[in-house]
């Protein structure tokens, strides 16, 4: 390990946060580096993870992660994980009388997750004398002497595995695909709401405040000292949550403690909103709308910066179509086809401050974009990066002509006007492809971007051609996103297994036949700016017009008054207001005549 270490904790609230982050998780684990003659990763992989000790005293390497969901949303992974032996529970009854038991059927694990166990329990890993590394694990860890082999053998039985059937049809939550060991203090389960059925679910803002109390207040609070105390040099907490039920108000008192217990760090919100939910109406439809204003007001001022993350069209009742990508055969519908974007696209915009050489920390990220009381900003991707092979960046980028290369994951279309108050656009990926032009002496240059000597200045250049005076952060990393099995997948036939446009002049039948995508380039764009302030005001005039009484009385009896939400929508218009361009340009003027 080189440099200091920031670590970093990370909550998820919700199930769909979970399966985003179950993703993010699988990705994090695919990136690791397990050969020790091999150069180190350019993410420091200490920030996330943490070693620890099996009582058979073997070293373990394991999210430093806290993830609460509800009860039955686990199926088939127990809460306490199954890395560490756990003491039982004490079964000893003081009733003498008749006992009948009645005996619940356990879940049934998909092939994958079988395969998998038999890859931790006497089968191939345990023919190679697998042991934990201090350096990193897969699902099972690796003794070095047989790491690169034991590595290498894990990763082609997984990738044989998903050749054989896609879990499309075999995922119901997210455990399904985890590929991962969990600590024994990462799952939270709260048993006062379902995950399925139709009594006691957890489903507006009222009921997830008044969680955070009590017994779930008491276990939180323990979980987070467990994780925080063992950090050296802790950077901040990466929060998500649920942005469309009761999660909302659980993340919002959440980020409250985190503010009140851990004020002089990073706290960087994503509020996750699926397309779909399984079971709606137009009452559920205005619950869920108002959900999401109350939680993104809420967390925005508890957090460094909040930040949604959907495929929705937008945050209102009837959005527009849910945005797609053209190098995607995505099904937005499908929860485990849709996070896994947004996964891909969280690994790209949280790469800045996880790099092990020349890292921006947290906070630097968040005081870039959260200036002046605008907190809530938006995200973009181009998810992949469309790059010919053997192409260039000034090429590719050109072929976008007066349009932008990403698309909106935040619900939140840009408006086109070169207007932005602060911008950090990652791309990653591009690792053997050349970043400038290759132009021989004497030729005329395509463009203006043909002449920029680096990576980062084409990228600067290309992106201040939309946006001229917008504070703007560039960073460009060699390495892409590992999409290993259990990775959908969702690709277009036309890209290369390293994710780049493969050559026209192949045929369709050259398409089909070639090997699985296993890595990504990806490009995204955090911003605040103007369209934020008008998604946000949209937001609240809808909200603020609701006569929760008449249409949505039930939301109102969760523990939460019609002057709290009144307050709260009064916050929403006033943080709307602070993204007008003409307040900020107010506020400029003012600092002028200071000086």
């Amino acid at each position: 390990m080189s440099g200091t270490c920031r670590e970093i904790v990370t909550l998820q609230l919700g199930h769909y946060s979970n399966f985003i982050g179950t993703h993010w998780w699988n990705l994090q684990d695919a990136a690791l580096v397990y050969d020790s003659d091999s150069p180190a990763g350019e993410l420091q992989s200490d920030m996330l993870f943490r070693e620890g000790l099996t009582l058979g005293g073997h070293v373990t390497y394991t999210p430093r992660l806290i993830a609460m969901d509800l009860k039955g949303s686990l199926q088939t992974l127990r809460k306490e994980g199954s890395l560490y032996d756990t003491e039982k529970e004490n079964t000893t009854f003081s009733w003498e009388g008749q006992v009948m038991t009645h005996k619940e059927s356990s879940p049934t694990k998909n092939t994958f997750l079988q395969q998998l166990d038999s890859l931790d329990t006497g089968g191939l890993l345990a023919e190679l004398d697998v042991t934990c590394s201090s350096s990193a694990v897969d699902r099972c860890s690796v003794s070095s002497a047989g790491a690169a082999v034991a590595v290498e053998t894990v990763n082609s039985s997984l990738e044989r595995i998903l050749k054989c059937y896609r879990l499309e049809g075999s995922v119901r939550v997210w455990s399904d695909f985890l590929r991962i060991h969990l600590h024994p203090r990462t799952i939270s389960v709260i048993n006062q709401y379902n995950h399925d059925g139709e009594s006691d679910r957890l489903e507006a803002f009222g009921q997830g405040e008044a969680l955070l109390r009590g017994p779930v207040l008491e276990d939180l609070e323990d979980r987070l000292h467990f994780f925080v105390e063992e950090c050296d040099y802790l950077q901040g907490f990466q929060v998500l949550c649920d942005l469309a039920d009761g999660f909302s108000g659980l993340g919002s008192k959440v980020t409250e403690l985190l503010q009140d217990s851990y004020g002089g760090h990073g706290i960087l919100t994503w509020g996750m909103a699926p397309v779909n939910h399984p079971e709606t109406s137009s009452i559920k439809d205005l619950c869920r709308m108002m959900n999401c204003a109350l939680g993104t007001i809420q967390m925005a001022n508890h957090s460094s910066f909040f930040c949604p993350l959907t495929l929705r069209g937008g945050l209102m009742r009837r959005p527009p179509p849910p945005t797609a990508f053209p190098l995607l055969n995505c099904d937005p519908m499908l929860w485990y086809h849709s996070s896994s974007v947004l996964a891909l696209a969280l690994d790209c915009m949280t790469a800045s401050y996880r790099l092990r050489q020349n890292s921006a920390p947290m906070w630097q990220l968040s005081d870039a974009l959260a200036v002046s009381g605008r907190k809530v900003v938006s995200a973009y991707g181009s998810v992949p990066f469309p790059m010919m092979h053997g192409g260039c960046l000034p090429d590719a980028l050109d072929a976008f002509a007066d349009v932008l290369p990403w698309r909106p994951i935040s619900a939140c279309p840009e408006l086109g006007d070169g207007r932005c108050f602060g911008q950090s656009v990652t791309l990653r990926g591009l690792d053997g492809q050349s970043l400038v032009s290759q132009l021989l002496p004497g030729t005329e240059p395509p463009s203006s971007l043909h002449l920029e000597r680096s990576g980062e200045d084409v990228l600067d250049a290309f992106v201040r051609l939309h946006y001229p005076s917008t504070p703007l952060t560039v960073q460009l990393l060699p390495s892409s996103s590992k999409v290993t099995p259990p990775f959908p997948q969702i690709f277009s036939p036309a890209l290369s297994p390293q994710g780049f446009l493969q050559n026209q002049n192949q045929t369709a039948a050259d398409y089909t036949s070639s090997q699985p995508v296993v890595g990504l380039p990806v490009l995204t764009s955090l911003q605040s700016s103007p369209a934020v302030g008008l998604q946000l005001s949209e937001l609240q005039k809808a909200c603020a017009a609701l006569d929760l009484r008449r249409v949505a009385p039930s939301f109102l009896s969760q523990s939460l008054e019609p002057a709290e939400i009144s307050e709260s929508m009064e916050q929403l218009r006033s943080l709307a207001h602070c993204y007008h361009h003409d307040s900020c340009r107010s506020s400029s003027d003012e600092d002028d005549d200071d000086d």
